[in-house]
Order: C-alpha cells, then structure tokens, then sequence
C-alpha cells in the first residue's frame, strides 16, 4: 500500500491541457477522501432541469473488476485500476418523482415557488415530447458527468481513460441492471495512478472542424 501525497490540485486549464487516456495502471488504492472528493466533483456536474439522470456504479471488488473487464473485450486497465466508474443514463429519471430535487432547489434558495410549480409539470411534459431521444438526452447528461470526472481525477493527481469499448447488455448484467430495458450504458472510466507516460498526440489546425456561423467558413483563431 502506497501513500498518498497531498497534491496542489491544478487548475482547470491545466488539467485539460495535460490529460491523456492513460491504457496502464498502477493498483495502488486511491484513498478514500479523495475518492469521495472526486465523487462530489463529478455530481456537481449540470444536468437537464437537474434531474441528474445518470447511475454511477463504483466498480471495486477485484470479482466484479474480472466481470466488467470480460464484458469490455478482456481489456486490464479495468483489472489494474482500484476503480473503475460506470456512467449509466436513465432516460425515464424526468417521469420519475422530482420531489427530493425540487425540494431541495428550494432550500438552497436557487429556485422560487414559481419554478418548482412549473418544473413539476414542464419536466415530465419535455421528457415525453423527446420521445425515442430520452434515451440520448440522458446519455449525453452522463457524459457530461464523466467529462467532470477526468478532469477532476486529473487535477487531483490521477489517471484517466474514457472507454467505449464494451457490450452494453453485458456491463448491464455486471452492474445488476439487466432487468431494466430502459437503461443505458454511456461510458466506462477507469481511474487510477498511470503506470506509462503519454505525449501529446496533437490536434489538428482549427480550420479543419471549427468555423464561424456555418461549416466551411473556418476559424481561424
């Protein structure tokens, strides 16, 4: 078991400008309280109406690790890391009763009686006016969480890697969650301590994919 140094966290430019996806890690554990911090970090992110439509599944337990690692093509970075989240999206949070968010929008003061009166009924009425897109509003709410997570991990001194590559229906099973149709599977990160170093592969000029009002009027910066 390794110490953990306290870290200056970095600032957020930083932590975007230096993270990589880190494929090696170390198994040393990442302590609990800066677990949980990263936790908080990565719930604060918004959500829409703050429904906050996502299941993070901590995966921890060295069985479980094998059993999400089989379920995402054999790859060991879910073995080696101490953590591995899952971001799951549930398109049917919006139908669902909104009363602990409501309530709690008017404790801290951010909402008035007016906003939680009209959210009660304009949530489930936007939900269901998505139709098949529920599932892809939930999604992209997810991975707006996920995004949080990494640059959180990475300010606080860990490692990161976005992974895609899985099947969803068997992540589902790993994570109790076959029985539920409805739910989607956005992305897995493993988190951990990087066992490799990882240069800059670069971006390419802005005039390639940024442009001003219309694609193909590029920017220039």
């Amino acid at each position: 078991m390794s110490s953990i140094t306290q870290i200056q966290p970095l600032d957020v430019p930083s932590a975007i400008a230096q993270r990589r996806s880190i494929k090696t890690f170390k198994t040393d554990p990442i302590a609990p309280e800066l677990l949980k911090q990263l936790v908080e970090l990565t719930v604060a992110a918004p959500s829409s109406f703050n429904i906050q439509d996502w299941q993070i599944i901590l995966i921890q337990d060295e069985a479980q690790k094998a059993a999400l690692a089989a379920a995402a093509w054999n790859q060991q970075q879910i073995i080696q890391a101490p953590v591995t989240f899952v971001f799951a999206a549930d398109p049917t949070a919006g139908n669902k009763d909104l009363t602990p968010i409501l309530e709690q929008g008017l404790q801290t003061g951010a909402w008035n009686e007016g906003t939680v009166n009209y959210f009660k009924n304009a949530v489930p009425q936007f939900q269901n006016a998505l139709g098949d897109k529920q599932r892809e509003y939930a999604i992209k709410d997810a991975m707006i969480a996920a995004t949080h997570l990494v640059l959180a991990a990475e300010s606080l001194g860990l490692s990161t890697c976005f992974m895609n590559g899985w099947l969803e229906e068997k992540v589902k099973e790993v994570i109790g969650a076959a029985d539920n149709p409805d739910l989607a599977i956005a992305v897995v990160v493993p988190v951990g301590y990087a066992a490799e170093p990882r240069l800059n592969p670069g971006r390419l000029p802005f005039s390639y994919n940024v442009s001003v009002d219309k694609i193909g009027n590029p920017y220039k910066g």
